[in-house]
C-alpha cells in the first residue's frame, strides 16, 4: 500500500478490515516503537498484543484514532480532549477583568489588593479552582435517612436499610449491629432517634465479636466484625467502586442536587468573578463552539497576549466547526459524546500537531456524520495527507471511499469466510473484481424496487417536549410503520428518540417498547453469543440428556463453564490463562490443560452426535444451524442470527470481541425470536453504524419484516439508503445545538426530499429519484 496517500479499507462487517489496519499495521508499529523504550517505562504504557506477521517493511510511526468503546470520565470534556480548556484558562488568568468593588478594571489589570489568579484557579479539576462544597462536580450527593431507609415500617432484619450491600456484607453489618446491642427486629421507625442517627451517620468504626446465627447444614465460627456507618459506606461505594453497576445502585440511594455554593458552576466564587468579553469562564464554556469563536474573534487582532491566546483558540475551534462539531460546547462531558464525535475531536488535535511522515489509522471517521458534514471531513483528511502523512481509513461510507487514492478490499465474506485481500489498487480497478461485495455498491449497480408507503395504525402524540435543545416540541409518531429521524449532528435526533421511548411507555396503544442499542452484550469474556441469546441452555440440556451423562449422574450444570464441577480447574473455564510479567503487560495464552476448551476432561468425554460441548461452542452460527437443524428452539435462534448477517460468528465468541454493530444485531436477533411482535415499538439509534452497505440491506430486510408483522420501527439514521425506504421521515434541524431542536419537514421520503430548506433533502433526493 502506498505511503503519503489516502488509503481506504473496505469489506463487509467482520471481514478483517480492522484486523489488518489496527491489529497488524498499528500493532506492529507500536511493538517496534516500544522496543526502544526502557522496560520499566514500557510497563506503564497500554500495549496491544503483538501481531502474527512475518514481515512489514517501510512502516513509519503510526497513530491510531479508534472509536473507543469505554466511556471516559465525567470530568473529561470537549475542552480537555481538545486542549481548548487549557488556553481558555490561561486567557482568563492573563487577560481577564478582575472585580474592583463596584467597578471593573481593564483586561489584564489587577486592582490594588487583588491577588492575580493563575490558570489552575479556573479549572474545576484542581484544588485551587474547585468549589470546596462539591469538589468541582457541580452537584452534591447527600445520603439522608429517607433515601437510605425508604420503608421505615421494616426492621433491620427485614431490610430496612436498603442502601446496605447485598449478600454476605449486608448480613455481616446486621450481625455486627446485633452484637453491639441494637434491636434488629423492631420496625425502624420505633427505634430511638439516637440509635437511628448512630446506625446511619456514625464516623466510629467499632470492632466486636460476632456469633453468627446458625443455618441448616452450616457451621459458622465467631469472627471479629467491624461496623461502618451506612452513610459512609454508601458514599464510598458511589465514589470509589470500579463497578459501574455498584455505582449506579449507590446513586439510587443518594439525593443528588445542584451544589448550593456554586449553583452548579463547579468553581470558587473568586474564579467566577473574573470575566473576559463580559463572560466568566463558565459562561464561555457553555456557549456552542461556533458562538464562542464569534465572542473571541474581535480580540484576535494585534500582537498582545490576548491576541495570541484568542488566535490559538479560534484556530482550534475552526477545525472543529469544519468537522461538523460546532454545536458542541467546551463543557460538554465526554461520556455524552458518541464514538464518532470523540474520534473527530482527537482528529482535530492531530491536524494542529504538525507531525510529518506519520501513518494515521482511523476507524470509520464518518460514523454519526450527516452527509452534509462528510464532504468537510474529506477535505480535512486531504489536508492531513498534504501535510506529508499517510491516512488509512477503515470505512463503510462509500462517498468517503470514492475520494481515496488507494483501496484495499477484504473479504469476500465475514469471519471464516473472509480475511483475504481481494483487491489492492486504485478505486476504479475494483470494477474488475467479481468476488467483491463492495463493488456493486461502490459503482451504484444495486437496484432497489420502489415500495408503496404503509398506512399507520394510529399515532403516538408527543406534546410540549422540552429536553436539551428540544423546546416545547409537538410531534406525532406514526405507529405500525417504519419512521426515520434525520438531521445534522446535534440537531436533536437522539433526544427525540428518548422522548418517544418515554411517551410510548405510558401509551396503552403500545404493548411493548424495545430499545436496541450498540452497547456491549456483556462486559466479560464469559458472556458470549450462545449465553446471551439463551440457546446455550437448550444445548446443555441436550448433553445432559445423553445416556452417558445420565449414567454418570451429570446434570445440566455440569456443561456450564461457569460451574466448578464441569469447568477446567486450571483456567476456571476461561479457556486461557493470564501470564503476569514483571516489566511487561499481562499476556494471555491458551490454557495448557484444556487448550482453550474451557471444560475438564471428564466433561469432554460426553458427546452429542460425536461432538463435545466445547466443539459446539467453537462452531459458527451457520455450521451450528446445520448441526442442530432438528432442535427447534435452537434452530430458530440460529436462523434469526443468520438472518441479520451474523452467520460467521462462533457461538462461544466472547461478547468483548463483538463490535457495536454486531452487538446491536445480536440484540435484534434475540428480539426477532419472540413470537409476539404486533403492537411493539422498536427504537434504534443509528443502527447502520459500522455496517457495510450489504449488511445494511440485510438489516433493512429484518426491520421491514418487523413492520410487516405489525410492529412499529423508529430509527435515527444518516444513511440515505435506509431513509429512502422508510414510510415516514422526520427531519430535525435546521442546524445543531441551539440552532436545532425543531422539525424542519416531515412526511414521506419523496416529500422531505423536495423540501427547499432541509439540509437532508439534497442527499435524500439522490435515493428517491
Amino acid at each position: 500500500m502506498p505511503r503519503n496517500a489516502l488509503v481506504a479499507f473496505t469489506g463487509v462487517s467482520g471481514s478483517g478490515k480492522s484486523s489488518l489496519a489496527f491489529g497488524t499495521l498499528y500493532a506492529e508499529s507500536q511493538r517496534r516503537y516500544l522496543e526502544s523504550v526502557a522496560p520499566y517505562a514500557r510497563r506503564l504504557l497500554h500495549q496491544i498484543e503483538a501481531p502474527d506477521v512475518d514481515d512489514v517493511t517501510g512502516l513509519p510511526p503510526t497513530v491510531a484514532l479508534a472509536q473507543r468503546r469505554s466511556a471516559p470520565s465525567s470530568r473529561s470534556t470537549v475542552g480537555t480532549v481538545t486542549a481548548i480548556s487549557n488556553t481558555l484558562r490561561l486567557l482568563m488568568s492573563r487577560e481577564g477583568d478582575y472585580p474592583a468593588g463596584p467597578a471593573r478594571t481593564g483586561p489584564g489589570h489587577y486592582p490594588e489588593g487583588t491577588n492575580r489568579l493563575y490558570s489552575d484557579a479556573f479549572s474545576p479539576n484542581t484544588v485551587e479552582g474547585a468549589c470546596p462544597r462539591c469538589h468541582g462536580q457541580g452537584v452534591v450527593h447527600e445520603a439522608t435517612e429517607a433515601s437510605m431507609v425508604p420503608d421505615p415500617s421494616l426492621s433491620i432484619r427485614e431490610g430496612a436499610i436498603a442502601s446496605w450491600p447485598g449478600a454476605w456484607q449486608g448480613k455481616n453489618l446486621r450481625d455486627v449491629l446485633a452484637a453491639l446491642g441494637y434491636d434488629i427486629d423492631t420496625p425502624w421507625r420505633e427505634l430511638s432517634p439516637a440509635a437511628r442517627e448512630w446506625i446511619l451517620f456514625t464516623d466510629e468504626k467499632p470492632v466486636v465479636t460476632v456469633e453468627p446465627e446458625r443455618e441448616a447444614h452450616r457451621i459458622h465460627r465467631p469472627y471479629q466484625g467491624t461496623y461502618t456507618g451506612a452513610q459512609r459506606l454508601l458514599l464510598r461505594s458511589h465514589a470509589e467502586s470500579k463497578s459501574e453497576a455498584t455505582r449506579a445502585r449507590a446513586a439510587g440511594y443518594l439525593h443528588t442536587a445542584t451544589c448550593p455554593r456554586c449553583a452548579g458552576r463547579k468553581l470558587k466564587p473568586e474564579s467566577l468573578a473574573v470575566t473576559f468579553a463580559g463572560h466568566n469562564i463558565t459562561e464561555l464554556a457553555e456557549l456552542p463552539l461556533e458562538e464562542l469563536a464569534e465572542v473571541l474573534r474581535p480580540y484576535t487582532v494585534g500582537t498582545g497576549a490576548a491576541a495570541v491566546l484568542t488566535q490559538d483558540l479560534t484556530s482550534r475551534i475552526a477545525v472543529l466547526i469544519e468537522l461538523g462539531l460546532g454545536y458542541l460546547s467546551v463543557d460538554r462531558e465526554s461520556p455524552t459524546l458518541s464514538g464518532g464525535e470523540l474520534q473527530r475531536l482527537r482528529l482535530a488535535g492531530q491536524l494542529r500537531s504538525g507531525l510529518f511522515g506519520v501513518v494515521y489509522i482511523l476507524d470509520e471517521p464518518s460514523a454519526g456524520l450527516h452527509p452534509a458534514d462528510t464532504a468537510a471531513l474529506t477535505t480535512v483528511l486531504g489536508r492531513l495527507k498534504r501535510s506529508g502523512n499517510s491516512v488509512f481509513l477503515v470505512e463503510h461510507d462509500l462517498d468517503v471511499v470514492r475520494h481515496a487514492d488507494w483501496l484495499i478490499d477484504i473479504g469476500p465474506g465475514a469471519g471464516v469466510h473472509g480475511g483475504r485481500v481481494l483487491y489492492s489498487g486504485e478505486v476504479e480497478g475494483l470494477r474488475a473484481v467479481p468476488d467483491s461485495v463492495t463493488r456493486p455498491y461502490l459503482f451504484d449497480e444495486i437496484e432497489r424496487p420502489s415500495r408503496a408507503a404503509r398506512t399507520p395504525r394510529g399515532c403516538l402524540e408527543l406534546r410540549s417536549v422540552t429536553s436539551h435543545n428540544l423546546r416545547d416540541l409537538d410531534v406525532d409518531i406514526a405507529l405500525g410503520v417504519f419512521t426515520a429521524i434525520t438531521g445534522v449532528s446535534g440537531s436533536g435526533k437522539s433526544t427525540l428518540l428518548h422522548a418517544v421511548s418515554r411517551a410510548a411507555d405510558a401509551d396503552p396503544k403500545v404493548v411493548r417498547v424495545v430499545e436496541v442499542d450498540q452497547a456491549p452484550i456483556g462486559r466479560t469474556p464469559r458472556s458470549n453469543l450462545a449465553t446471551y441469546t439463551g440457546l446455550f441452555d437448550t444445548v446443555r440440556k441436550l448433553f445432559a440428556a445423553t445416556s452417558a451423562a445420565r449414567a454418570r449422574g451429570y446434570g445440566v450444570g455440569r456443561f456450564s463453564f461457569n460451574v466448578a464441577e464441569g469447568r477446567c480447574p486450571t483456567c476456571q473455564g476461561e479457556g486461557y490463562i493470564t501470564v503476569e510479567l514483571l516489566f511487561l503487560p499481562s499476556t494471555y495464552s491458551p490454557c495448557p490443560d484444556c487448550h482453550g476448551a474451557r471444560y475438564n476432561p471428564e466433561t469432554l468425554e460426553i458427546t452429542y452426535r460425536d461432538t463435545t460441548i466445547a466443539e459446539v461452542l467453537d462452531m459458527t452460527v451457520d455450521d451450528a444451524g446445520e448441526f442442530l437443524a432438528d432442535v427447534r428452539v435452537v434452530a430458530r435462534a440460529l436462523h434469526t442470527l443468520a438472518d441479520v448477517g451474523l452467520g460467521y460468528l462462533r457461538l462461544g465468541q466472547p461478547a468483548t470481541e463483538l463490535s457495536g454493530g454486531e452487538a446491536q444485531r445480536v440484540k435484534l436477533a434475540t428480539e426477532l425470536q419472540r413470537a409476539r411482535r404486533a403492537d411493539t415499538l422498536y427504537l434504534l439509534d443509528e443502527p447502520t453504524t459500522g455496517l457495510h452497505p450489504a449488511d445494511v440491506d440485510v438489516l433493512l430486510r429484518q426491520l421491514n419484516s418487523l413492520v410487516d408483522a405489525g410492529a412499529g420501527v423508529v430509527v435515527v439514521e444518516h444513511d440515505m439508503t435506509v431513509v429512502a425506504q422508510a414510510d415516514r421521515v422526520i427531519d430535525m434541524g435546521p442546524g445543531g445545538g441551539a440552532r436545532g431542536g425543531r422539525i424542519v419537514v416531515q412526511g414521506t421520503p419523496e416529500h422531505v426530499a423536495a423540501d427547499p430548506v432541509s439540509r437532508t433533502a439534497p442527499y435524500l433526493r439522490e435515493r428517491v429519484s
